[in-house]
């Protein structure tokens, strides 16, 4: 049986130098004439969660821009934009074709850039080789989590009654079948001997929704990143059973079990990275490389990932490629442990 540790997520910034430009003379007239770089950026920067507003990836990629403008590392305006649809399949289709060369739109993305690619159901045919892979950012968990005021006090009461009748409950998360969430909501009963491909579970655009579907009673259960609940678990309107962590994390979450705490081998990283198109430039690339290298390094950009519940998990472009194919290589495994594999 598949190690499901194995998927733990182990995601920029090596820099090259720009060449400016080179003097020439013109034998006719004697006037020098110059080559100049294109000084990127020169146009607004947009960065886009592929998602709805309020998940993971949207609070990504308006903590990214917040901090890179806040701190005039970027001197560009930048503008975050979500455009939700199939978990990032929708986007990643017109990425990939429409916006390969545009150095001016970035966008963030988890373990469903590869997820999406790889699963049977309803997968992309685009995945992280259709960009160029810039850094990665933080790592977060997954969360088991229930309404405040549900019956369910614990992980194992959940995943006894989906034992007794795998149909009974409703599970939700922010992606489409065989995605992150679905992963991450499917994983402990999976691991508890249930078969994954009975339990019920409902896809919504984004983490924010699926919470949305989960205090408005549509879903018992939902499977998100732990980032993306702080909020409500500190307002009181959800309970969180579970963290898919090797061990406890701080802050909001410090009282709250692991998976494995109680009984459940159930671990999962996710970790978030930024991603360009893939023709990038090199000058851009360059640029990137450079000023991410930059942020993660800034008093306030480890102070945004605190507040955000997140953990510090930095990788270069060249550390990013390298760990991303050998991520490739874990999903499928985990895939076709499930049956989801295309």
């Amino acid at each position: 049986m598949l190690k499901m540790k194995k998927i733990s997520t182990l995601l920029c910034a090596g820099a090259l130098a720009l060449s400016l430009g080179a003097c020439s003379s013109d034998g006719a007239s004697g006037t020098d004439k110059k080559k100049e770089s294109t000084g990127y950026p020169k146009k607004a920067i947009s960065v886009v969660a592929p998602s709805g507003a309020g998940g993971g990836w949207d609070l990504t990629a308006r903590s990214f821009t917040k901090v890179l403008s806040e701190t005039k590392l970027v001197e560009v305006p930048m503008t975050v934009e979500n455009k939700p649809g199939g978990g990032g399949a929708v986007f990643m289709a017109e990425y990939a074709t429409q916006q390969k060369s545009n150095n001016d739109m970035l966008f963030v993305n988890s373990p469903p850039i590869i997820i999406n690619n790889l699963k049977k159901e309803g997968n992309s045919p685009y995945g992280y080789k259709n960009t160029t892979p810039l850094a990665q950012l933080t790592k977060d968990y997954g969360a088991i989590v229930v309404k405040a005021d549900s019956k369910f006090k614990d992980l194992k009461s959940v995943l006894e009654e989906v034992k007794k009748n795998p149909r009974k409950l409703t599970f939700a998360g922010g992606s489409a079948p065989g995605s992150m969430d679905h992963l991450v909501a499917i994983l402990p009963a999976f691991k508890y001997g249930v078969d994954p491909t009975k339990v019920k579970y409902v896809s919504y655009d984004g983490g924010g929704e699926a919470i949305t579907a989960l205090l408005g009673g549509n879903a018992d259960v939902i499977g998100t990143d732990a980032s993306s609940v702080q909020e409500f678990l500190k307002a009181g309107k959800v309970r969180v059973l579970a963290i898919t962590a090797s061990e406890r994390l701080e802050g909001e979450f410090k009282d709250i079990p692991t998976a494995k705490e109680q009984g459940v081998d159930a671990e999962f990283t996710i970790w978030r990275g930024v991603f360009g198109p893939e023709k990038m430039s090199d000058e851009a690339k360059s640029y990137w490389e450079k000023t991410i290298g930059k942020l993660v390094e800034t008093p306030e950009w480890k102070k945004e990932v605190e507040t955000q519940g997140w953990e510090m998990e930095y990788k270069n472009s060249e550390e990013f490629k390298k760990f991303l194919d050998e991520q490739e290589t874990q999903v499928r495994q985990l895939l076709e442990a499930l049956g989801m594999q295309k």
